[in-house]
């Protein structure tokens, strides 16, 4: 399998339209060749590509923040000599003087397969800068690690945010590269777009289902996402973060588990089993305890479930459905005790005036259905099922693969 930073850097044939042109990278961590060279560096060594400027996105270039809402600054890169610019810093769109130092811009950015993922709303922002400025956009795409299932409500209008780059549901199933098109169709925008596809990618193919295991290194795209568990556990308990509830940041499973000091997980496990089962299939769930060593609960022994999704005879990844997995663990606390106080109120994402959960659905559908106890799962259903039809239908011609 090759991706799209391979396939460009060994056909000259896929760079020649860059002759004479200035080229930037938009790029983070997990930006690596197969031998794990970062595309920057390996970029650089072409004597064909002009590089004139590059970008880091949130966690920055090289990954140098650990948590959310961690701006990184600008720089001068030590080796090459040229600006890097962050878009997760004093802006979070670039400005008009970072536009004019590129003519194309590459972006090389591995992406969870989840909306909130902020790197999808990075792509959008700066497809809609090359538009108004005349600048052009080549993606060099790569697997989308979750593969093809959707799950999830749809974002409602007037909910975008910097977690909410529009009306996708939470696990949309496409590559950076399908995203682009689908971005460009739906905004309307009128640019120079392209897709360095990969060669190879088999999304529906075992042990994988989107990732190339066994072929790939994972490198953690953000800090706190540190192998495929995470990344097909996280359209669901990315939803944590809106929560009292630990997502297992500071400790080495961060957002494949949850818990709290005060948690009852033998009852709580078992009276999800006994809501919804249909929602559990696909996955084994553990009681566990762990202690963060930063982040909410510190210091504090917790009471915690684990989702494994790592076990071929456990895992199925058609029927594995998080986001579902978690809205049942939310109403099982709400059930079991009613005053709990999950939601929690801080601001999130730079936003203060409304709830970080509600941000991070798009929407209040899926909290209001965890504080309606009379309301059944298939009430869920009923809301979350027509979406996640519709976003088959709508991506459908944006797919590459």
């Amino acid at each position: 399998m090759l991706i799209g930073l391979e396939r460009f850097l060994q056909d000259p044939a896929l760079r020649a339209p860059l002759a004479g042109r200035r080229v930037a990278l938009l790029a983070h961590p997990a930006s690596v060749t197969r031998d794990l060279t970062h595309a920057l560096d390996a970029l650089a060594a072409l004597p064909d590509v002009k590089l004139s400027a590059a970008f880091g996105p949130q966690h920055g270039l090289r990954g140098d923040k650990q948590d959310n809402m961690v701006e990184s600054p600008d720089y001068l890169d030590p080796r090459l000599g040229i600006p890097v610019f962050s878009l997760y810093g004093t802006v979070r769109r670039p400005t008009d003087a970072m536009m004019d130092s590129f003519d194309v811009l590459l972006v090389d950015l591995q992406d969870l397969g989840c909306r909130i993922y902020t790197f999808i709303t990075t792509l959008r922002y700066v497809l809609e800068a090359a538009a108004q400025h005349g600048k052009a956009v080549w993606v060099l795409d790569r697997p989308n690690p979750a593969g093809r299932p959707v799950e999830g409500l749809t974002l409602r209008a007037g909910w975008e945010s910097f977690v909410g780059a529009g009306p996708m549901p939470m696990r949309h199933g496409m590559t950076m590269g399908e995203l682009g098109h689908w971005f460009i169709a739906t905004l309307g925008l009128s640019l120079e777009y392209r897709v360095i596809t990969m060669e190879g990618w088999a999304p529906d193919a075992a042990p994988g289902f989107g990732w190339p295991t066994g072929e790939r290194t994972w490198v953690n795209p953000s800090p706190n996402a540190p192998n495929l568990s995470m990344a097909r556990a996280y359209a669901g308990t990315v939803m944590l973060e809106g929560t009292t509830l630990s997502e297992g940041r500071g400790t080495t499973r961060p957002l494949e588990l949850f818990g709290a000091p005060d948690l009852d997980t033998a009852r709580l496990v078992r009276d999800m089993r006994e809501l919804a089962p249909q929602w559990l299939q696909g996955c084994v769930l553990r009681e566990c305890w762990f202690e963060p060593t930063f982040h909410k609960h510190a210091g504090k022994l917790c009471a915690g479930v684990q989702i494994h999704v790592e076990d071929p005879q456990h895992y199925g990844h058609q029927v594995f459905q998080p986001w579902r997995l978690q809205a049942l663990a939310f109403r099982a606390i709400r059930l079991q005790q009613p005053d709990y106080p999950l939601w929690r109120d801080f601001p999130y994402e730079y936003e203060h005036d409304r709830l970080a959960i509600d941000l991070i659905n798009g929407g209040p559908l899926l909290r209001e259905w965890v504080d309606d106890v009379s309301a059944a799962p298939a009430a869920l259903d009923a809301l979350a099922v027509p979406d996640e039809q519709a976003w088959l239908t709508a991506r459908a011609p944006y797919l590459l693969y």
